[in-house]
């Protein structure tokens, strides 16, 4: 959890305190949430399923932290997500430019000019997401900064005419119980992570979805970008279910990163 989560509920329960139980809306039991004996949510439960009989992705979700070896987690380093014994394929001028950025801590992310923080930079993030599948479409809410994706479910293809953007165009199908996504129509030159691994407009990301009981969702996306890369590449996400919860209002305004005073 981020400091600024953080701060933003010690804020909420502080003003709450003296005020009515009912406005308490961080923490609301569902009764939709399978139980243990003690009353604490069962995240080893079945995987829910909707009416036609897929796995019901919807939930908030907060990405399991990364724990060994590695650069750490603090700049959301997609190089720790490979599977074991796999590299990032650069190109040298890939290569160069990721190393120029690491050194510089990360300095330069888009984020710190209140820009999106992009796909799937935003996935890496401690905030958590939220994910709400319908049977045409399934929208992926992002807390921080309020930003959004569509995941398109309806049969459709990705349009001929794509305009450019932070989070690209998504087409979304099922094989079995895995929701698979294929992403086209990226902006050019944006950063994939906090380290600053970068890509071009001809990026496809694809996507596979797997809740695998109530409380865990496993994602495995595969970056395919011959501008940048040598030949497509895999990482592997965990998120656990936070249940019981909403989203927080995440107002960029109030989190940037102002440079300190050169005069």
């Amino acid at each position: 959890m981020t400091l600024n989560r953080l701060l933003i509920i010690w804020i909420c329960v502080s003003a709450l305190l003296g005020g009515t139980a009912d406005g308490q809306w961080i923490s609301y039991p569902s009764p939709a949430t399978p139980r243990l004996r003690n009353g604490r949510p069962n995240l080893a439960a079945p995987t829910p399923r909707t009416t036609d009989g897929k796995p019901d992705l919807s939930g908030i979700w907060s990405r399991i932290r990364y724990i060994g070896a590695g650069r750490g987690d603090g700049l959301s380093d997609l190089a720790n997500y490979l599977p074991a014994g796999t590299s990032i394929p650069f190109l040298p001028w890939a290569a160069d430019l990721t190393r120029q950025r690491l050194a510089m801590s990360g300095a330069g992310l888009p984020s710190e000019r209140c820009l999106p923080k992009t796909f799937p930079n935003q996935m890496m993030i401690a905030d958590p997401i939220q994910i709400v599948q319908g049977p045409a479409f399934t929208l992926v809410l992002f807390e921080e900064l309020n930003h959004f994706r569509q995941i398109m479910t309806d049969g459709r293809t990705h349009p001929a005419d794509r305009n450019p953007t932070w989070f690209g165009y998504s087409v979304g199908r099922w094989d079995g119980d895995t929701m698979v996504v294929d992403t086209l129509g990226f902006r050019d030159q944006m950063w994939l992570d906090g380290t600053g691994h970068p890509s071009t407009e001809r990026l496809r990301v694809t996507e596979r979805y797997q809740r695998r009981n109530f409380g865990h969702l496993d994602v495995e996306l595969t970056f395919d970008d011959s501008g940048a890369y040598t030949r497509p590449w895999t990482v592997r996400f965990a998120f656990e279910l936070l249940p019981d919860t909403s989203l927080l209002e995440f107002v960029c305004e109030n989190n940037k990163w102002v440079p300190p005073d050169t005069r």
